[in-house]
């Protein structure tokens, strides 16, 4: 990984859109800071779209897209997406399962939540899972004490063997059924939305994430970004580039960054 301080100019002149995760990213110690909604209000005034992608349910994804100075948002880690058109004042949004398909994948997480709350004792489930509709997130450090490496280890396991896809953030194990990521579901989105196609348009997009269910995204873009704190863990398909600075202190050093090389040469 490269320290952020040697992205070329061409690189931030080329960007379009500005992708980035939210827990342990634009947050610091799970707040989210006044420095980092200020950056966000600066990378848009410097030309930039703005799109949290990030494992936070769909109420708090209803939320963010009508009160954050974003252009849409992907939540449940890729499980929807949704876009406010503050003109029209109408919620636009995307599902990777129709409604019917939800309500079957509930049940099966329903028998899960029980029975990996019995086999990995200290877990619990995360306190946002009510604004929930397509994932189970077993909390392991947010609101109960940090559960060791081998817990989390054991909650992927059940959820896997379950036939679920589990992903780590840096405070929940998600488990879901179906074959969508964050990735998947920022090319929907990016394509239905705003007919932008991130294939062929690789190098107008920068990511920023810190934990391992981002590692679909640090792996496809060009342009990916961690937090400091993306050290902390073993990843496969690391970032190419990292911040000095942890969590939001780090957005916030990066955003710093490509702003001053975004604004105009005298």
């Amino acid at each position: 990984m490269r320290p952020i301080l040697e992205l070329p100019f061409a690189s931030a002149q080329a960007l379009e859109y500005f992708l980035f995760d939210i827990d342990d990213t634009v947050t610091l110690d799970g707040m989210l800071p006044a420095s980092s909604l200020l950056a966000m209000q600066q990378l848009v005034a410097s030309g930039l779209k703005l799109i949290p992608i990030t494992g936070r349910p769909a109420g708090w994804c209803d939320h963010i897209a009508r009160m954050w100075p974003v252009d849409a948002v992907v939540g449940e880690n890729g499980a929807l997406w949704f876009s406010y058109d503050r003109q029209a004042k109408t919620m636009l949004s995307g599902f990777a399962k129709d409604e019917e398909e939800r309500a079957e994948d509930a049940k099966k997480l329903d028998a899960l939540k029980t029975h990996i709350l019995k086999q990995v004792p200290g877990a619990g489930v995360a306190s946002d899972q009510f604004c929930r509709i397509a994932d189970l997130a077993i909390d392991f450090c947010e609101d109960v004490p940090a559960l060791p490496q081998s817990a989390i280890d054991k909650i992927v396991q059940i959820f896997e063997e379950a036939g679920a896809v589990a992903k780590v953030s840096s405070i929940h194990v998600n488990g879901w059924f179906g074959d969508y990521d964050k990735l998947s579901m920022t090319r929907t989105c990016l394509g239905t939305r705003f007919g932008f196609d991130i294939d062929a348009q690789n190098n107008a997009v920068m990511f920023v994430g810190d934990s391992p269910n981002d590692q679909p995204m640090f792996a496809f873009f060009k342009n990916s970004v961690g937090v400091a704190n993306v050290k902390d863990f073993k990843l496969e398909t690391p970032p190419e580039w990292v911040t000095r600075a942890r969590a939001g202190n780090g957005f916030s050093e990066l955003s710093q960054r490509i702003i001053k090389l975004r604004q105009p040469s005298d």
